[in-house]
């Protein structure tokens, strides 16, 4: 499946902004299902100063500064990506969740690090009791890992209410398991929190997803939006995907931007000014079929 992705930020300032420094997340990334195509990113006002390098997690960042005064900025990313559909593994096939926390407690290869880094806190999220008691219906002694993670998605899905303005990126996860409502990225961060607080590995991931209409309705131009869920690590899986917004495993709707240890790595446009005053932000995203 072949998408065509926009992703459109602006700002609005009450003050003239006489210098600004940024970073841009904003060019999908290449995986064993996903196939950047085309990637372009405009910036106005323009800017002589646009280069590109990579993160520690690999994803593509974009650095600019504007040095003219202006009240307005605007971000436009452009990418056309293929995907190929993703046929989730045999979960019942994945090794017992207490035997990977066992293995990922001693094993110190650089596999096995990798995986230890994702099992501790992070910015946004935080290991704690409350989420293990949430999770530890799904995760019975011996029981296969990928299947466990995959009930808790679902769980999360049927237990928690998706409402916008809800929460805030500040919200901890600990009052959005009391309240049970947040918005895609509360979600993610959430089900991270529990598998770390299980010593189970979690990365975020943030990306897009296609808008699928009912039959015979036409999709909603500008009805996407940017989106969240998680890869959960299994040895010999490696990350498989989870979506707890939606209760599923990634197939071909899902276009991941970016991936870290939660959204502190992965935000899609950050910097610093001087100057501005008061200011509003707009976001908008389209994704549509090619």
């Amino acid at each position: 499946m072949r998408y065509l992705v926009r992703h459109t930020t602006s700002y609005e300032y009450s003050e003239p902004v006489s210098i600004c420094h940024n970073e841009a997340r904003l060019v999908p990334r290449q995986t064993p299902h996903q196939r950047p195509l085309v990637s372009r990113l405009v910036v106005e006002p323009s800017t002589p100063t646009l280069t590109s390098d990579t993160d520690y997690f690999g994803n593509v960042v974009h650095f600019f500064t504007l040095e003219e005064a202006h009240v307005r900025l605007s971000v436009s990313a452009i990418s056309e990506v293929d995907l190929e559909p993703f046929e989730p593994p045999a979960l019942l096939l994945s090794p017992a969740w207490d035997g990977v926390r066992d293995r990922i407690r001693r094993d110190r290869s650089p596999e096995g690090l990798g995986a230890l880094e994702l099992t501790l806190d992070s910015p946004h999220v935080r290991r704690a009791d409350p989420l293990i008691d949430y999770a530890s219906q799904s995760f019975a002694p011996g029981r296969p890992l990928l299947d466990a993670v995959f009930e808790l998605t679902r769980r999360i899905h049927a237990d928690f209410a998706y409402v916008p303005g809800s929460t805030t990126i500040a919200t901890p996860i600990d009052r959005v398991l009391e309240s049970r409502r947040g918005v895609c990225q509360d979600f993610a961060h959430l089900q991270i929190g529990m598998l770390r607080s299980l010593g189970i590995p979690a990365r975020y991931v943030s990306g897009y997803v296609h808008n699928t209409p009912p039959p015979g309705r036409p999709c909603l131009v500008g009805a996407d939006a940017s989106h969240a869920w998680l890869s959960a690590w299994c040895p010999g899986f490696g990350f498989v995907d989870f979506d707890p917004t939606n209760g599923s495993i990634p197939s071909d709707e899902h276009v991941t931007l970016a991936w870290g240890r939660d959204f502190s790595d992965t935000s899609p446009l950050r910097g610093v000014i001087l100057g501005g005053g008061q200011h509003l932000v707009r976001v908008g995203v389209e994704v549509a079929r090619a």
